[in-house]
């Protein structure tokens, strides 16, 4: 079955200081595009491919999906969507959350999905 992988826009892309606060969704819109490689590859533990929704909220509100990656915008809060998709998965699907945002992951964890951190989708030159 395919791994359901929802990640946190806000959350990674303020992972990483580049500038983003300057176009929250310029830099949302560039995560979506390294996230179709995500989509292919898999995440250490599950392999490609696997189904990508990246949840956006404010500023970055109104990024488009592209192939492989559905692009959600959260009405209001986007940890409150994200908890939203992981309690409306299929059963027994896995699913992980990329966020580093400890509240988030107790509150999905709660539900049985995975968490890993921003790192899990950052381009290998990124990662520290």
């Amino acid at each position: 079955m395919q791994t359901l992988v929802i990640v946190d826009a806000a959350n990674v892309v303020g992972s990483v200081p580049d500038g983003w606060w300057r176009d929250r969704r310029g830099a949302a819109e560039r995560l979506r595009d390294r996230l179709v490689d995500v989509a292919a590859a898999g995440l250490p533990g599950h392999p490609g491919p696997v189904e990508v929704v990246l949840v956006v909220e404010g500023a970055a509100r109104g990024v488009e999906s592209v192939p492989k990656v559905r692009a959600e915008s959260a009405p209001g809060s986007g940890d409150d969507r994200i908890v939203e998709l992981v309690s409306e998965r299929a059963a027994g699907r896995p699913c992980v959350v990329v966020t580093a945002d400890r509240e988030l992951r107790r509150r999905v964890e709660a539900y049985g999905a995975e968490c890993m951190g921003p790192r899990a989708v950052q381009p290998s030159g990124e990662r520290t």
